[in-house]
């Protein structure tokens, strides 16, 4: 079974696809923005990603979201909801974490069917 790299660098790739399967490198946003624009900007490269590899949102099977700040959880929703289709939302975790820098408030990783 072929396996496609997407964006790889020299640490991970944005994207790998096996065996009809897409799994997405956890998503971040530019730092300088709240909550809500990184939520956009994530779900944006996520659309990206995901149109690169052949499929769209429809077709993600889990998201995992990790927030700085729980508190930020309404925030984060309410982009989140206005962009996942009706009828196609996945399996879902959302958890609070230290990301990688204090500047990034939002991370998203999700895996979708080709």
């Amino acid at each position: 079974m072929d396996i496609k790299r997407i964006d790889v660098g020299p640490r991970m790739s944005q994207a790998v696809i096996h065996n009809g399967t897409v799994y997405l490198a956890g998503q971040v946003g530019e730092p300088s923005g709240d909550v809500s624009e990184q939520t956009r900007q994530v779900l944006e490269k996520i659309d990206r990603l995901l149109a690169e590899a052949g499929t769209d949102k429809t077709r993600i099977l889990s998201a995992t979201i990790w927030l700085k700040d729980m508190a930020d959880f309404g925030k984060m929703n309410a982009v989140w909801d206005g962009w996942v289709p009706a009828g196609h939302t996945p399996a879902r975790a959302t958890g609070e974490s230290a990301l990688a820098t204090p500047d990034y408030l939002v991370e998203i990783i999700v895996v979708a069917a080709l």
